[in-house]
């Protein structure tokens, strides 16, 4: 067959055929969209409810940071010698959460009740062990990045650094956690008890 005979034949096939114009979404399939049954609602609420603040721990959009560069972040007002003393493990460790080889969305549920708990006891700082990749792309690393973000979106967070090489080097992250209301007053408590 020539080249001619297959367009013929083509259009013939095509016969009264018309293209979708753009924006005319697509093709009717019979089917129906219907509302979420309660189940799947049932469903949507529980996922929101596992991963506290819903979309807030998002794996979406995340950069990937290098495997070799250390993660660091401070909010307003920190002062740098507390960050760095948190990066040197200047502070004890008071609790941790082993990350290592557990799937993402797991790792996305666990951290904030771990974050929230530690918070809740008065506790300030802690370690996260997560591991880490050669390849930007390994899971390891993906992990790393996506609690990069995680951590500056959980309010409890003050600060958080790679852990030294002592304490698990780029595979483990320092996280220093705010004072809670409850810390504060025992510390001014405590200020007016010295000064009489």
């Amino acid at each position: 067959m020539t080249d001619l005979q297959d367009d013929a034949d083509f259009q013939a096939l095509m016969g009264d055929v018309t293209p979708l114009l753009r924006g005319q979404g697509r093709a009717h399939t019979g089917q129906t969209h219907r509302a979420p049954s309660e189940a799947q609602l049932a469903r949507r609420e529980s996922a929101a409810a596992e991963t506290p603040g819903g979309d807030l721990l998002s794996t979406d959009f995340i950069d990937l940071m290098p495997p070799f560069d250390p993660l660091h972040f401070h909010r307003d007002g920190i002062q740098t010698a507390v960050v760095d003393r948190l990066r040197h493990g200047g502070y004890p460790v008071q609790a941790s959460l082993h990350l290592l080889r557990r799937p993402l969305e797991e790792c996305r549920r666990m951290l904030p009740p771990f974050i929230r708990e530690a918070y809740a006891h008065d506790l300030r700082s802690v370690m996260i062990i997560h591991g880490r990749g050669r390849e930007i792309d390994s899971p390891a690393n993906v992990l790393r990045s996506c609690l990069a973000k995680w951590l500056q979106s959980l309010d409890e967070v003050q600060a958080f650094a790679s852990a030294s090489q002592a304490d698990g080097g780029l595979g483990a992250t320092w996280v220093m956690l705010r004072k809670s209301e409850r810390a504060k007053a025992n510390n001014r408590e405590r200020q007016q008890k010295r000064r009489g």
